[in-house]
């Protein structure tokens, strides 16, 4: 088998992905990739009900920057040692609660769609999408975007809030603190980040997706299909 050398950035057409180019046959134009995203974030934002939508990678990357966010803020919220959740969920949550420097403790209740990261005004909506489904008012909620949900993109999450102050905050962590509006020899970067973006190309199927749903569903998900991680070992240590 003979290979070719693409110049960088420079793939063949047949072997790009299409959504950028099919995105356009629903209205939505753009100029640089990186506006899809954008379109992406404030139409799941209206859907929901609030005012700002963060794309990431993953919703429970978007659970993991709202616990960071929030134990930071210690004047206001403080810090708690542990976080509680139902221990029938999904076992990425306490394993991102964990990460990212708390201890992790179950409680035994039914839950469908959204339950709260106690303490904190944190919710975990990944199996829920359906329009108004903002539930935090002052706080985040996060949906999910994986191959089981409303819209599968196949990966990917997002966190809904209406707090502006910590909007920006999040868009520079998701992209290794840089700056989305500034080209990388050029910026000045604001945070020490992560690499959790989604991709304008994931972003163009969500739009297209979004096209294609139902407006109201219900829940993908509760307790009654997640397994009782308190008889995992992993968490009782």
């Amino acid at each position: 088998m003979s290979y070719k050398i693409w110049p960088i950035g420079k793939v063949p057409k047949e072997f790009q992905r299409p959504e950028l180019d099919q995105v356009r046959e629903y209205g939505y134009d753009w100029k640089d990739p990186w506006d899809v995203v954008d379109m992406f974030e404030q139409e799941v934002a209206k859907f929901a009900g609030c005012k700002y939508g963060i794309a990431l990678d993953n919703s429970t990357n978007g659970l993991f920057l709202c616990l960071k966010f929030l134990r930071g803020l210690t004047d206001t919220w403080g810090a708690p040692d542990s976080v509680l959740i139902p221990k029938r969920t999904y076992c990425s949550v306490p394993m991102t609660i964990v990460n990212s420097g708390h201890k992790v403790e179950f409680e035994d209740i039914e839950w469908s769609g959204v339950y709260q990261l106690k303490p904190y005004p944190i919710y975990d909506g990944a199996t829920r999408w359906t329009e108004g489904m903002y539930e935090a008012d002052i706080g985040y909620q996060t949906v999910s975007f994986g191959l089981k949900k409303r819209i599968p993109i196949g990966k990917g999450g997002m966190i809904l809030t209406n707090d502006k102050d910590s909007v920006e905050w999040f868009k520079m962590m998701r992209y290794e603190g840089r700056h989305n509006d500034v080209p990388y020899i050029e910026d000045e970067f604001g945070l020490i980040g992560y690499n959790m973006y989604m991709t304008p190309e994931d972003a163009a199927r969500g739009l297209i997706l979004m096209n294609h749903t139902p407006k109201e569903n219900e829940d993908s998900g509760g307790s009654y299909n997640c397994i009782d991680l308190t008889k995992q070992e992993v968490f009782n240590v």
